[in-house]
């Protein structure tokens, strides 16, 4: 199951009936958990994104955010099987939801129009490198070895760490060294 989070997800109802996005009161991993617990199925959090018309920091905050909370969902017990930035470039018109044609370029993507990197794109960039070992992409879901403290001695968990180091040995030694094609190698 996905579910998308932005900051106009939730909502605050007045007294007079009027409602508007209120930020984050539960976030992501509060809605999450409410999701699961309802369906009992394995999550991705499937878009998400922050319109960012300055020096693209509050896209590359939001990206760090949205993320930490995929890592803390999985850890707490809900099955996580992904988590993507919408969109790869900025959109036109999407604040009015292509209602309006107004040709507005609506700064949303790792990429611009141009199909230069962003920030956010940098970001997510640096994030994929950072979590690359920790999450193997030939996983189903992001189950990877994650022990809490009192379980670290216990056979199952000395079990997963010797998968995953096996994984990461083999994986290394068939990885033959490649031409640098660029941020998107």
């Amino acid at each position: 199951m996905g579910n998308d989070y932005y900051l106009t997800n939730e909502h605050r109802v007045l007294a007079d009936g009027s409602s508007g996005a209120s930020g984050e009161v539960f976030g992501y991993d509060g809605i999450t958990w409410q999701y699961y617990e309802r369906y009992l199925l394995p999550v991705m959090h499937t878009e998400t994104n922050l319109a960012d018309y300055g020096d693209g920091q509050a896209s590359v905050d939001w990206l760090w955010k949205q993320w930490a909370s995929v890592p803390r969902v999985r850890n707490d017990g809900i099955p996580i099987v992904g988590f993507t930035w919408y969109s790869l470039i900025h959109q036109i018109d999407w604040d009015t939801a292509l209602r309006e044609d107004n040709g507005r370029v609506n700064p949303l993507g790792l990429y611009d129009l141009d199909r230069q990197i962003t920030p956010v794109g940098r970001a997510y960039q640096q994030l994929i490198a950072d979590w690359a070992t920790v999450l193997p992409t030939q996983s189903v879901c992001l189950t990877v070895p994650v022990v809490r403290p009192h379980e670290y001695k216990e056979a199952w968990a000395v079990r997963r760490r010797e998968a995953a180091a096996t994984f990461r040995r083999r994986r290394n030694a068939s990885v033959a060294p490649t031409e640098d094609f660029g941020p998107l190698r």
